[in-house]
């Protein structure tokens, strides 16, 4: 843009929010036919998405978080390559957004699994402002940029460390959540875990994955309150992986909890299958807050009430797939990264 200016950017982008939060005919056409292009991208998780980033896109969150950063002094714009994931609707807007929002160029390599929904916001964007034209390019290959941030698996990651290692970087890997009981919870609460579980089919890293329990803790309380999930079974995708798992587990002769659409097995690893929550004991919330700290890496935000002493984000009930402007994933500034490059 020919004179970045934080005030303007968040005016351009709170009128941005305001389009997410009451789609016209165009966007509500994309959110209703993207099923058609990713089966996991229903009209309700796309919606969703949809309007949780619209709903952060406000003038007073943006103001409270583009100010604490001092982005007027940007008198130089570097291109930014960016590897979008796409495992869930729209989840690497944040990404273009920090771009944007500190004058920088976008070059933006999209999931082919979440193409369509970035294209059109983007350009929604530019009927807005059409200065933004010029602040970002779609591209099959990054090439020419001054720094990336790339998402992908433990195993892409490697790649993009050595392919990446010469400029800035932020390389994100797979992580979970999980949730941390005391027993305690009402049934309310365990109904917004759920969420925390569910939303998105739990595609998500922000997804909770796995719980970590009170030695004793009786896991019917906690079936009886999710139940109204059940229709989730009714997904075909979703019912595929837990059919096989089931059968898995079946075959195996593994010791697992079934209420017919979620399977719940004890076990130590943190990334459960689609369809499959994992738990583990602890004998009290010191150890529990221990078993966090020392797998922080793995772990992108934890669900409780309790005020735990834990190096990751925590968040109430319900709240795990509805992060702020100011909650990075990983924890990594992305806009005191971009602001340094």
């Amino acid at each position: 843009m020919s004179k970045f200016s934080t005030k303007s950017t968040i005016s351009q982008f709170s009128r941005l929010g305001q389009y997410l939060t009451n789609p016209d005919e165009q966007l509500s056409e994309i959110i209703n036919t993207e099923q058609h292009h990713n089966a996991w991208f229903t009209p309700a998780n796309v919606l969703k998405a949809v309007t949780a980033i619209g709903k952060t896109l406000n003038e007073d969150d943006l103001t409270a978080w583009l100010n604490s950063y001092n982005l007027d002094n940007n008198t130089s714009s570097k291109k930014i390559g960016l590897i979008l994931a796409g495992n869930i609707p729209l989840v690497g807007f944040h990404d273009v957004l920090c771009v944007l929002a500190t004058g920088n160029h976008a070059l933006i390599k999209a999931s082919t699994q979440d193409a369509r929904l970035i294209k059109h916001i983007l350009q929604k964007l530019v009927d807005i402002e059409p200065e933004f034209t010029d602040q970002f390019t779609f591209v099959e290959r990054l090439a020419d940029f001054d720094a990336v941030i790339a998402t992908g698996s433990n195993n892409t990651s490697r790649y993009f460390e050595y392919y990446f290692s010469k400029v800035p970087h932020i390389i994100r890997k797979n992580r979970n959540s999980l949730a941390v009981l005391t027993g305690n919870e009402t049934q309310s609460q365990l109904f917004e875990l759920g969420h925390d579980i569910f939303d998105y089919f739990g595609l998500g890293c922000r997804n909770v994955s796995k719980l970590l329990l009170p030695k004793g803790y009786d896991l019917t309380f906690f079936f009886e309150s999710i139940q109204p999930y059940q229709g989730i079974i009714n997904h075909h995708k979703y019912n595929n992986n837990y059919d096989y798992n089931k059968s898995i587990y079946l075959v195996n002769g593994d010791k697992h909890l079934d209420n017919g659409f979620l399977l719940v097995k004890e076990d130590t690893r943190w990334v459960s299958p689609l369809a499959v929550l994992y738990y583990e004991y602890y004998d009290d919330l010191q150890m529990a807050e221990q078993i966090i700290n020392t797998q922080e890496v793995q772990i992108q935000c934890v669900v409780s009430y309790m005020p735990l002493e834990v190096n990751n984000q925590v968040v109430d009930f319900g709240m795990s797939q509805q992060p702020g402007l100011a909650d990075y994933a990983d924890g990594i500034d992305t806009m005191g990264f971009l602001s340094g490059v």
